[in-house]
């Protein structure tokens, strides 16, 4: 198993394109939506507890179609649980 080095969340605001980019190097499938256990990864590496139940809230949130991952019109809803559930501030959500 190979490890991988992931770039940490910049500090302070972010812009929603800022935000995606950096949820985008835990998308393991690449397919350009994230998923539970892509999410997960990303909140154990802001090193936070209870990222399964995080991860599971997160995806509950914003998974409008439910089919298991979240992206295009649904990232809107992301970003909404990050700011409210995990004190993460973006702006510019206007295009999303």
């Amino acid at each position: 198993m190979a490890f991988m080095r992931y770039r940490g969340l910049p500090q302070g605001e972010l812009t929603a394109e800022e935000f995606w980019a950096w949820l985008g190097q835990f998308d393991g499938d690449h397919d350009g939506r994230i998923s539970r256990e892509e999410l997960q990864r990303a909140l154990q590496s802001l090193n936070l507890w209870f990222t399964s139940w995080k991860a599971r809230e997160g995806l509950r949130a914003a998974d409008a179609d439910h089919d298991g991952a979240v992206g295009g019109a649904e990232v809107g809803r992301l970003f909404a649980f990050a700011q409210r559930q995990l004190g993460i501030k973006i702006t510019q959500l206007v295009s999303y």
